[in-house]
């Protein structure tokens, strides 16, 4: 058959790409050898933030006077995953292939590999097409651990997403996005979970304040913590997984999640009938002639809205609008409690932070405001935001404003002139702003009337705290330990950390 474009690769980048050209009015086939929708819709994303979201409810009742007195009961575990099972539709994936059916979208199934140029071969049947592009997403890295890659029944964010009961202890090897999310899904539904990290902290690929941050939560919620072990050996004792180390006593559970994170998918897609031994791509996701690659399998951030985001820019390219790819804010969440988020960089000239618990947002959202663990930080340049990371409820909506900020390049003038609602978590960018230009030694804008920027005006002999309510002293104790901090060095990024 022959086509104007082929995606190899059914999940999200390479349904977007998809879309884009078929909008543009080529004729597209996706070729998918499991389910179309992909790892994100079945057994990544959707699933894992649905296993999250009631116990982060429960918790959230349980900080709030009033309601904590109406929680009586415990989860419904039977329930979680049975709306586990709704989100990910059984996994079925007949409703995404109807949806490609309607967008003009063909999908051929089986496993696709490239058999020359502009050729796909998809078992005995070659197809054609003046454009292919490589969607085919990332596998899961096993470190070597000795007897690791041996032992059976071994979970990776598959099996742990897909779970059908929950284990009574979890041992995560692997503190990133994935590892801190399912210790914490499982705890909350009455399981435990011990969260092991060859780094100091969790989140080694995140800015370290967060990973520590999110440390000192999950010590207070009663996660187990083994931080700067490498594990040394792993095996089976009965129905127990067993985790040596050469500092500290073994770990025991009944089930072992290796979270440790992925590497690309390039094995058997026929790059040698190109000539290529190594994939690679130009900020157009351009690999060669009629050759293009979007999501897990090329990217330095292997997430679902970065895939998506360059499946547009390779969509762009091919129906002749020239875009190329920009990397400087890229945003990341984890959605643990509280939530992770950080964008664009981790270190600069100037690096401010202020807690959350100086905005009135945290005291109306939780009793307990002024001892849980939330901050904003920003990172400039000078003249503008080059990063930004925070840790809060809803941390990844609220620090989008950062994201925008940073790839609009927007100057730090005309955000000190943003008015941010109030109460809301946003207004800590008043309060970080602030601090920021103190850093700087520049007098801040007089586009806000109140202190800090507050849209509130103060009475004479009024104490103002919390942007606008009286009788609460401000609170941006930016001199507290842990509160203000000099740049540090990045962390290397170490495969599956």
């Amino acid at each position: 058959m022959n086509y104007d474009a082929i995606v190899l690769g059914g999940g999200a980048p390479g349904e977007h790409c998809a879309a884009r050209l078929a909008e543009g009015g080529l004729r597209v086939a996706i070729v998918e050898r499991e389910r179309v929708g992909g790892e994100c819709s079945y057994w990544a994303c959707i699933p894992s933030k649905t296993l999250l979201r009631p116990g982060q409810a429960l918790a959230a009742a349980r900080r709030a006077p009033g309601a904590a007195q109406a929680v009586t009961g415990e989860i419904d575990v039977a329930a979680v995953l049975a709306w586990r099972d709704f989100m990910v539709s059984g996994y079925d994936d007949s409703g995404a292939a109807a949806w490609a059916a309607g967008e003009g979208i063909d999908v051929i199934r089986g496993h696709g590999r490239l058999a020359g140029p502009g050729r796909v071969a998809v078992g005995d049947e070659v197809h054609t097409a003046a454009h292919v592009v490589l969607a085919t997403g990332s596998e899961p890295f096993v470190p070597p651990v000795p007897g690791l890659r041996e032992l059976p029944g071994v979970w990776g964010s598959r099996e742990t997403t897909s779970m059908s009961a929950v284990p009574r202890h979890l041992i995560v090897l692997g503190g990133g996005a994935v590892g801190v999310e399912m210790a914490q899904a499982v705890t909350r539904l009455g399981g435990t979970a011990t969260v092991v990290e060859g780094m100091d902290h969790l989140l080694p690929r995140e800015p370290r304040p967060l990973g520590d941050a999110l440390g000192t939560a999950f010590a207070a919620e009663g996660i187990g913590l083994v931080l700067g072990e490498m594990a040394s050996r792993a095996r089976l004792d009965g129905d127990e997984y067993v985790l040596e180390f050469a500092g500290r006593e073994p770990l025991r559970g009944d089930r072992l999640l290796v979270a440790t994170g992925r590497r690309p998918r390039v094995g058997d897609v026929g790059l040698e009938t190109l000539g290529i031994e190594q994939l690679r791509v130009d900020s157009r996701m351009n690999a060669g002639s009629g050759l293009w690659a979007v999501g897990d399998v090329m990217t330095p951030f292997p997430l679902t809205h970065v895939g998506k985001y360059q499946a547009r820019i390779a969509a762009s390219n091919i129906l002749g609008r020239p875009r190329h790819a920009d990397y400087s804010a890229v945003p990341r969440v984890m959605f643990t409690d509280p939530e992770a988020a950080a964008v664009g960089d981790a270190e600069g000239p100037v690096v401010v932070t202020v807690p959350l618990s100086g905005v009135a947002r945290t005291a109306t959202y939780t009793r307990s405001y002024a001892t849980e663990p939330g901050f904003l930080t920003l990172v400039s340049d000078g003249e503008r935001l080059t990063g930004a990371y925070g840790l809060g409820p809803e941390a990844g909506e609220w620090l989008q404003q950062a994201t925008l900020a940073i790839r609009a390049r927007v100057p730090l003038d005309v955000l000190d002139d943003v008015i941010q609602p109030f109460p809301t978590f946003s207004e800590a960018f008043l309060h970080a702003l602030l601090e920021l230009r103190t850093e700087l030694g520049r007098p801040r804008s007089r586009a806000g009337s109140g202190p800090l920027g507050s849209q509130g005006a103060q009475s004479p002999g009024e104490e103002l705290a919390l942007d606008g309510v009286p009788g609460q002293r401000q609170r941006l104790a930016v001199g507290q330990p842990g509160l203000r901090h000099a740049a540090e060095p990045a962390e290397e990024v170490r495969p599956g950390g």
